[in-house]
This record gives structure tokens, C-alpha cells and sequence, in this order.
């Protein structure tokens, strides 16, 4: 599963030409430790017209009674979303982008659980593959949320975890957005691990346990404390 994430690229003017945007940015800042029903920056696609929204993680579907059901829908699993109530009726119009460059696991050792972060050796963002939902509220305003959708993990997360969030290449990723046509099945082939060489992992502070925390010291790789001699 994907239960934190990070994003803070260097420059978010980067974004319009990279991701082919049709609007202006929202104002957008880094961010260290992303947790589910916090807002985070999507790319949709409506329409025609791409732009970065923020919305809510934890998909909450539009025919759902109350937005409880968002904590249960965080991640969406890559093999069953033709089938999932929840995302069946979302594959062909709203799959979107969920910005981001590295996230987080926990390696299990002893009673204990390590924090650790997973990002590309490049350092370069990327875009997990994911699909979101507009659900009305009793007051009449919408709140629009997404979902990641994951798959069978690669070489570099094996040991950590038995699943991976789908990291989608800028060509797979736009394709991914372009909702003008191709087979299902097509759509779908690029739910698949990404290449564990060009990834690479690292134990942080357990400061990223507590979703409030959310500064640079997140990211910082850990290091043993010296001793005493």
C-alpha cells in the first residue's frame, strides 16, 4: 500500500510544461510528509482541459451515503478496479496524476517498525498513477478526493512490503491522463512495477509517524547516534 508520500520539487513552474497543463497553478508548497484526508496536488483531466487540483486522498465515490468511506479507499488495488464498486465506473474519465517524488514505508525489525523513504536515484519527481471522484456534501458543495492505485512491488520493496503505488514515467503518464480513447486493456498495461534499478531506499526519523509533522527533517536519512567511547 501507499500510506505517506512526499513532494517538493524545486521549482512548481516546472509543472505547465511538463505535465502539458491548460490552467494556472493553485499555490502549491512543498511537502515533506502527505497523509491520507489531507489535500494534495492532483493532475485531471476534464473534458479535454488538464490542470492541478487539491484534493483530498481517501476517494470518497459520488454515490456514497457519508465521506467515511474515504479512509478506506486511500489505495486502490491495480487488479481488481474493473470490478471494485468504489472505482469500476472511474477508469474511463477520471484517472488522474498524483504529484509526488518519494514515499514512505515501514521495515518491519523486531517489535519495531523503521521509517523508511523510497524515491528514484535521480532525485526527480514523478507522477503515481491514480483516480478520483466528486461526492456532494449536505450543504451542496462538492468535495472532490482521489485515490493511489498500487500493484505488486518490485525488487527494491519486496523485502518491505507486498505492495508498491504505481510510478508512472512522463510518457506513461500521460497517457494515463488522455481519456480520448484506447482499449481498456491498453490503459491498464501501465499498472506495473517500476524498474528497481532506477529506485532506491533509505531509513529516516520516526518523526514521519506523526502526520503532523511535516518539514524537511522528514526526509533527512537517518543516522546512528556515536557512541560513547
Amino acid at each position: 500500500m501507499c500510506g505517506r508520500y512526499t513532494y517538493f520539487p524545486k521549482e512548481f513552474s516546472d509543472l505547465r510544461v511538463r505535465w502539458k497543463l491548460d490552467r494556472d497553478l493553485p499555490l502549491l508548497k512543498p511537502r515533506y510528509n502527505i497523509a491520507p484526508t489531507q489535500d494534495a496536488p492532483v493532475i485531471v483531466n476534464v473534458d479535454g482541459v488538464r490542470s492541478v487540483e487539491l484534493l483530498q486522498w481517501g476517494l470518497v465515490p459520488s454515490w456514497a451515503k457519508d465521506p467515511s468511506i474515504g479512509n478506506q479507499t486511500i489505495n486502490a488495488r491495480a487488479e481488481t478496479l474493473v470490478t471494485k464498486a468504489s472505482f469500476k465506473d472511474l477508469i474511463g474519465k477520471q484517472r488522474c496524476l498524483v504529484l509526488a517524488d518519494g514515499f514512505y514505508e515501514w521495515r518491519k525489525q523486531g517489535k519495531r517498525k523503521v521509517p523508511m523513504r523510497f524515491k528514484l536515484k535521480t532525485d526527480e519527481s514523478f507522477a503515481f498513477a491514480g483516480l478520483w471522484d466528486s461526492w456532494k456534501k449536505p450543504d451542496g458543495k462538492r468535495l472532490q478526493t482521489f485515490t493511489i492505485i498500487t500493484t505488486e512491488p518490485n525488487e527494491v520493496l519486496r523485502p518491505i512490503h507486498d505492495r508498491m503505488p504505481v510510478m508512472l514515467n512522463d510518457e506513461a503518464a500521460l497517457n494515463w491522463l488522455n481519456h480520448s480513447g484506447g482499449e481498456l486493456s491498453r490503459v491498464l498495461s501501465v499498472l506495473e512495477p517500476f524498474p528497481a534499478e532506477l529506485m532506491e531506499g533509505y531509513e529516516v526519523l520516526s518523526l514521519v509517524n506523526d502526520p503532523r509533522n511535516d518539514s524537511p527533517d522528514c526526509v533527512a536519512p537517518y543516522e546512528e547516534p556515536a557512541r560513547l567511547l
